[in-house]
C-alpha cells in the first residue's frame, strides 16, 4: 500500500477526517493494538516492582526507566529518522522491543526477575521507544494533508488514551487471575501488527535535497535550528515544565492506591481506565471546541487541573471521588499534550522535523524522569503526600510561564520547500563538498530614509539563515558609499551550504522578498560566494593557481 492522499477531505476538516486516508487508518488501528500492550506492560511492570520491594523510591524509578532512554537517545534517533529510511527504522524499533517483552515475560514466568531486573528491562524498552518516538510521530505528515493534520495527531493521543482506558484494566486481570509475565508475553505479541502494517507500507522515495548530511553534521543542524526558532523555544520550556508537574501523578499514583488506600493491582488498573476514558473524552472535546480554545489555554487548563489532580492525590482517600478526578485529569492530559505536539510540528519543515520533535521529547522525558525521581525521594523522606503537594505548588507556579513563553499557532505558515536556489557557478568545476568555510555576501542598494524599516526584515533574514546553517550572519554598511549595503552569511562547507538552497521554504521566501523591496537601481542585489582559500605554506604555484580565489557569482 502507499500512502495515498487522494481523498479530499470535507471542506472543514473534523476529527474523522484522517480516517478517509487507508494508510493512516491501518496505522492507527495496529498502533492502537500496540499501545494496549503497552500499558498492560506499564501497569504489570510498576505492580511487579511494587511487590517485589518496600522501596517507593524504586517504584518512582520506573517511570524514570520508562522516561530516562527518552533523554539520552532522542537527539540520535531524531538525526536518523532525518537521514534514514523511516520504514525500516520502524521495522528495526518494533521487532527490539517485541523480543525484549517477550524475554522479560518468559524469566518472569520463570520466576527469574527481581526488581532491578524489572527496572533494567524497562530501561531496554523505553530505549526502542525513545528512537521509535521521533519517527512515528513525523511519519504522521507524510500520510495526511497539512490542513488534517491537528486532528491526525490528536487521533494519535485518542488511540493512545484508549489503550490507557482498556489497557490498565486488561493487564489487572491478567495480573490478578495469572501472572504479570503473561502481560508481557501478551505485548510482545502486540508489536506484531504494526510490524506487519510497516512492512506492506510501500513508502513513496523521497527525492533528494542537496548533499547528504553526515549523521554529527545532522545532530548540530537539528539543534542550531531550534536554537535559533523562537516559536519551538517556548514549547520546549513550557512542556518541563508541565512534564515535571505531572510526573508526581504517574509516580506515586501505585503508592498512593497500594499503601494509602491499601487496594490491589486491579483499583489501579481501574484508576488508569478512568484517566484513559477522560483522555479519549477530551478528543472529542477538542473536536467541538477546539476552534474557540486556543492553544494556550489549553495548556492552561491542564495545568490547573494537575494543580487539583496532586491536592487529590494528597487528600482524598475515597476511590469513588477519585476516579472522576482522575477522569477530569485524562482530560486535561490530552488537551496539554496534543497542544504541545502540534505546535511542534506545524512550525518546523519537514527536513528537520524528525530532530526537533527528538528534541521536544527530550525535554518533556527529562521532566518526567528528573520530575519522578524527585517526588519519590520527597516521598521516601517525608512522605506521598508531601510530595504529592510540593508538585501542585510547582503546576500552579508554572502558569506564570505562558507569559514570556505563549504558544504560537501556525495555522497560516507555509513550510512547504521554496524553489530552490540556483546552484552558484563555479570558474574550475564544482568545488568538494567540505571544502570551506564559505561566506555569501549579497549586496543592495538601500535609501538612507529607509535604514529604519530595512533594518528589523533584515535581521529577521539573518536569524533564518543562521536558522538553516549559517555559523555567523549579518549586515553592514559601506562607510564610502552609505547606500551600499552587504549582507553576509559564513557557512562551514561549501556542502552545507548548497543543503541550504533546499531549507528555505515559501514563508522564509515572503522574508526574503520584502528585504529585496528596499534594494532601488535597475540591477537586482549582487550576489557572490566566497572560499576560503587554501592555507598550505610552500606550495608551488602551479598547485596552488587551480584554487577558486575570485569570487563566484550567480
Amino acid at each position: 500500500m502507499t500512502p495515498s492522499l487522494t481523498p479530499a477531505p470535507a471542506a472543514r476538516a473534523t476529527m474523522w477526517s484522517p480516517l478517509a486516508y487507508h494508510v493512516f487508518r491501518a496505522v492507527w488501528i495496529a498502533s492502537l493494538a500496540s499501545n494496549v500492550g503497552t500499558w498492560m506492560q506499564n501497569v504489570a511492570g510498576v505492580w511487579l516492582v511494587t511487590t517485589l520491594t518496600t522501596s517507593a523510591l524504586l517504584v518512582a524509578l520506573m517511570q524514570t526507566a520508562t522516561s530516562l532512554p527518552a533523554f539520552l537517545l532522542s537527539l540520535p534517533g531524531g538525526a536518523l529518522a532525518d537521514l534514514a529510511d523511516r520504514r525500516k527504522l520502524l521495522l528495526g524499533t518494533q521487532g527490539f522491543m517485541a523480543v525484549v517483552a517477550t524475554i522479560l515475560g518468559a524469566l518472569t514466568l520463570g520466576g527469574q526477575v527481581s526488581a532491578f531486573g524489572v527496572l533494567g528491562f524497562t530501561f531496554l524498552l523505553g530505549m526502542g521507544s525513545a528512537l521509535n518516538g521521533p519517527v512515528w510521530q513525523t511519519v504522521t505528515t507524510e500520510l495526511v494533508p497539512r490542513p488534517v493534520l491537528p486532528f491526525a495527531i490528536t487521533l494519535n493521543g485518542v488511540s493512545n488514551n484508549i489503550a490507557r482506558a482498556i489497557g490498565p484494566a486488561l493487564g489487572g486481570l491478567v495480573i490478578a487471575y495469572y501472572s504479570p509475565g503473561w502481560v508481557f508475553m501478551l505485548n510482545g505479541v502486540s508489536f506484531l501488527g504494526t510490524f506487519a502494517v510497516i512492512y506492506f507500507w510501500k513508502r513513496d522515495a523521497e527525492e533528494s535535497q542537496g548533499p547528504t548530511e553526515h549523521f554529527l553534521g545532522a545532530l548540530r543542524a537539528g539543534m542550531r535550528y531550534v536554537h535559533y526558532a523562537p516559536p519551538i523555544h517556548a514549547v520546549l520550556v513550557r512542556v518541563f515544565a508541565f512534564g515535571f508537574g505531572a510526573s508526581a501523578m504517574w509516580a506515586l499514583l501505585s503508592v498512593v492506591i497500594a499503601r494509602k488506600l491499601h487496594l490491589s493491582a486491579g483499583h489501579y488498573g481501574v484508576m488508569l481506565s478512568w484517566l484513559g476514558a477522560g483522555a479519549v473524552a477530551g478528543a472529542f472535546l477538542m473536536g467541538r471546541a477546539g476552534q474557540r480554545i486556543s492553544l494556550n489555554q489549553r495548556v492552561l487548563l491542564g495545568v490547573l487541573t494537575f494543580v487539583g489532580t496532586n491536592l487529590s492525590l494528597a487528600f482524598i482517600e475515597n476511590t469513588a471521588i477519585l476516579g472522576p478526578i482522575m477522569f477530569v485529569s485524562g482530560t486535561a492530559w490530552l488537551m496539554a499534550m496534543t497542544s504541545f505536539s502540534t505546535t511542534v510540528q506545524l512550525n518546523v519543515p519537514k527536513w528537520v522535523q524528525a530532530r526537533v520533535v527528538s528534541i521536544y521529547m527530550l525535554l518533556f522525558q527529562a521532566g518526567m524522569s528528573l520530575g519522578s525521581l524527585a517526588w519519590g525521594e520527597l516521598a521516601d523522606y517525608f512522605s506521598p503526600q508531601v510530595a504529592l503537594c510540593v508538585a501542585a505548588g510547582w503546576m500552579a507556579a508554572s502558569v506564570l510561564l505562558a507569559v514570556p513563553y505563549p504558544l504560537q499557532a501556525a495555522d497560516n505558515l507555509n513550510l512547504d520547500p521554496a524553489e530552490p536556489w540556483l546552484d552558484p557557478p563555479v570558474a574550475d568545476g564544482p568545488a568538494d563538498l567540505d571544502d570551506g568555510p564559505v561566506v555569501v555576501m549579497i549586496t543592495y542598494s538601500i535609501e538612507p530614509a529607509d535604514w529604519a524599516a530595512f533594518q528589523p526584515v533584515a535581521n529577521r533574514l539573518s536569524r533564518l539563515r543562521l536558522r538553516d546553517g549559517a555559523l555567523r550572519a549579518g549586515v553592514f554598511a559601506d562607510l564610502a558609499d552609505p547606500s551600499r549595503i552587504t549582507e553576509f552569511f559564513y557557512v562551514a562547507t561549501w556542502g552545507e551550504h548548497l543543503r541550504q538552497h533546499h531549507r528555505f521554504t515559501r514563508d522564509d521566501q515572503v522574508v526574503e522578498d520584502q528585504v529585496r523591496q528596499f534594494h532601488r537601481g535597475p540591477e537586482p542585489p549582487h550576489v557572490a560566494h566566497f572560499l576560503a582559500f587554501p592555507t598550505a605554506i610552500n606550495v608551488p604555484v602551479e598547485v596552488a593557481a587551480p584554487y577558486p580565489n575570485v569570487e563566484l557569482t550567480h
